[in-house]
């Protein structure tokens, strides 16, 4: 075991695009979607040690700690390596919650790897992939750490290289609850699959988007906003909208002008993962 405090990058992602091809009888959806990862994370500082307690701070106000993900995946985690471990975690947390920048999966995601490392249990990457998919959807494009295209209910993932783009990230101030647009009788569940390389070629859309507008007028208002200034649409199922740009400085200047109303920020679009880049240092440094 590594007790050594360190910290880990849990960072956002953006649906590059997102089609919903069909409707499957347990009432999950089939999904084409492109995830990309941005260089702006939460950051999990871990301890590890042996004292079979997982202790996470500081606590989410109407969330107990054993539905909190990350204690989730901690417990998993040992679970199935058949260990007895604990870990003090402090989670420094940036990511907005129910934005679609995939927050609540990442940390997730950063907490399987990063104590796969601490605890050295040495399951491979595509156990703790498993292990994530139980958790969520999203959480084993993180785990993974390589952008990819994903099918399935986003479970069947294709390592993918868009273009490494500067995105203005937009939060206006609303949450929305992915199940809410899922199960919406308006959505638009019968887009036509087509292979990735017609979909990385296109003009890049998002199926929820026009019941999210419709649904949220204060995100109908800040895509409207954007979409004066670049090619814009929604990630995930939302709140947050982004545009983007061919450069940081063109993404800050918008930023700067960015109405009272609304939040965001500035970053990168990266094709490997922060957390991938973070366990690979860790890794040297143990050398």
């Amino acid at each position: 075991m590594i007790t050594r405090t360190t910290t880990w990058p849990a960072p956002a992602k953006l649906n590059l695009f997102l089609y919903i091809t069909g409707r499957r009888p347990d009432g999950y959806h089939e999904l084409q979607t492109l995830f990309q990862f941005l260089d702006h994370s939460d950051t999990l500082t871990i301890t590890a040690n042996a004292s079979d307690d997982i202790h996470l701070s500081p606590a989410i106000e109407g969330v107990a700690t054993e539905d909190n993900l990350i204690y989730r995946a901690a417990d998993l985690l040992r679970r199935k390596a058949g260990i007895q471990a604990g870990a003090d975690i402090h989670i420094d947390k940036i990511l907005p919650m129910g934005g679609g920048l995939g927050g609540g999966s990442s940390d997730a995601a950063t907490t399987l790897v990063a104590l796969n490392y601490l605890w050295q249990t040495h399951l491979s990457t595509d156990t703790l992939a498993e292990l994530g998919l139980s958790l969520g959807a999203d959480v084993p494009v993180f785990v993974r750490g390589i952008s990819a295209f994903a099918e399935g209910v986003g479970e069947k993932l294709q390592p993918a290289t868009p273009d490494e783009k500067w995105y203005l990230v937009v939060k206006p101030d609303v949450n929305i609850a992915t199940v809410d647009i899922f199960t919406h009788p308006g959505l638009k569940r019968d887009s036509e699959k087509k292979p990735l390389k017609a979909l990385m070629t296109g003009v890049y859309e998002n199926d929820c988007e026009k019941i999210v507008r419709s649904l949220h007028p204060e995100v109908d208002k800040a895509l409207s906003w954007l979409l004066e200034y670049a090619p814009s649409r929604l990630t995930g199922t939302g709140a947050c909208v982004f545009a983007e740009f061919g450069t940081q400085q063109e993404a800050n200047a918008i930023l700067n002008t960015l109405p009272n109303w609304l939040q965001g920020f500035v970053a990168k679009g990266v094709n490997t993962s922060p957390l991938l880049t973070a366990l690979n240092t860790h890794s040297t440094d143990s050398q």
